[in-house]
């Protein structure tokens, strides 16, 4: 079981591993044993994920969503095997974690007199400028 907070945990079963060897520096033990780990989980089926957060996750990291709408995370860091799962759970975790609080929606301030104030003196310095950069002009 993948405990995320207090309501949001998901069952190992509905996670799918794949295993493959690993890339990068290891001598002999990255051409003969599968380390690298590739957890696939489908977001849209999943029923322990609330549909507000699986939205959020689904936007925030659509470039992790393959083609058959399944949610790939991936881990090389350690040298074995059982390492490199808990490390791709974590990850999960954390992705999870930073969608499952919603955002606070923005709420729009008046403006203070003195900001105001000081916007319309910075026009009024820089219309002044511009207007002594042109030529001056005689009607008779």
């Amino acid at each position: 079981m993948l405990i995320v907070n207090d309501e949001i945990s998901i069952p190992i079963s509905e996670f799918n591993f794949t295993y493959s060897r690993s890339p990068g520096p290891g001598g002999q033990n990255v051409n003969k044993v599968n380390t690298k780990v590739t957890l696939k989980w489908n977001v849209r089926r999943s029923k322990s994920l609330p549909v507000d957060v699986s939205e959020r996750l689904m936007s925030k990291y659509y470039r992790r969503i393959s083609k058959a709408g399944e949610f790939v995370v991936t881990s090389h860091r350690f040298r074995d095997q059982g390492r490199n799962i808990a490390d791709s759970m974590h990850k999960l975790r954390e992705m999870i974690l930073s969608v499952a609080v919603p955002p606070k929606k923005r709420k729009p301030r008046k403006k203070s007199k003195a900001a105001n104030r000081r916007r319309l003196e910075n026009k009024r310095r820089t219309s002044d400028r511009k207007q002594s950069r042109q030529p001056i002009r005689r009607d008779d």
